[in-house]
């Protein structure tokens, strides 16, 4: 049986990647922060199927945290085959990067970038040893190419420089049967967050050319796919799913 670290996947877009995940019979970790509630609504939908979950609280700007995640997880299931980078800290202030504190600046730092880098110091050898594994991370609508981001500075700084890395994994470790690719959602918001794509279908969206908001469920039907064994030819990959929005024009 496979298995899932999925950081903050107890409730957002992090929560539908969490049940696809499942759905699919992957055994799975999620990391939480401190959202109790979210953590047992989801022990209580699949409490048939506890064994193959463990939840670990935590926080991705800690490295320490980072390290337990990661020996919990392999000490409980005996590997690791993906390892999904759900979480990454935002500042919802609107503000010029003038106006940052040190300590918003290293939250974004840490959150979003350093915290792949820990955790991947942790389960490569792992998936090496399996030859065999699948990193994602998730960036924001023109990361690949450095986008200039209007008040999210610190955010979008974090995110370009994970696109380089997550490219960087997938060259480096692609002898070694891992893959790593960034996924770019839209401008997914609210309850769309962990709604299905049927649900979403209910409720025009004018401001998203395709016609409906993205949801969770498009998430983790990438991801998962990206996931795959047969997947292996795309790695390195940036890949955006906006529903062709421009999420960086948008006044958010």
């Amino acid at each position: 049986m496979r298995h899932a670290i999925i950081t903050a996947g107890s409730k957002g877009l992090g929560r539908k990647v969490t049940e696809i995940f499942l759905e699919k019979g992957y055994s799975v970790t999620v990391n939480y922060r401190s959202d109790e509630d979210a953590v047992l609504q989801l022990k209580e939908k699949y409490a048939h199927i506890s064994e193959r979950m463990l939840f670990l609280k935590g926080d991705v700007t800690k490295k320490d945290d980072l390290i337990k995640l990661a020996d919990e997880t392999l000490s409980t299931f005996g590997r690791i085959d993906c390892l999904i980078n759900n979480a990454g800290p935002y500042i919802f202030e609107r503000k010029k990067l003038a106006d940052y504190e040190d300590d918003e600046w290293y939250e974004m730092i840490e959150g979003n970038l350093s915290a792949v880098f820990h955790l991947f110091k942790k389960v490569i050898p792992v998936m090496r040893q399996q030859q065999y594994g699948r990193i994602i991370t998730y960036g924001f609508q023109g990361a690949e190419s450095s986008s200039g981001w209007l008040h999210r500075s610190a955010f979008s700084a974090a995110k370009t420089g994970l696109a380089s890395l997550t490219k960087t994994i997938a060259i480096e470790e692609a002898e070694n049967g891992i893959t790593a690719n960034m996924i770019c959602p839209g401008n997914i918001v609210g309850e769309m967050k962990e709604a299905s794509i049927t649900e979403s279908r209910k409720t025009p969206d004018s401001e998203t050319p395709v016609g409906r908001s993205g949801t969770g469920e498009d998430i983790g039907r990438l991801i998962s796919f990206l996931c795959e064994e047969d997947s292996d030819m795309i790695t390195g990959a940036i890949v955006e799913a906006s529903g062709a929005v421009n999420v960086l024009s948008r006044r958010q």
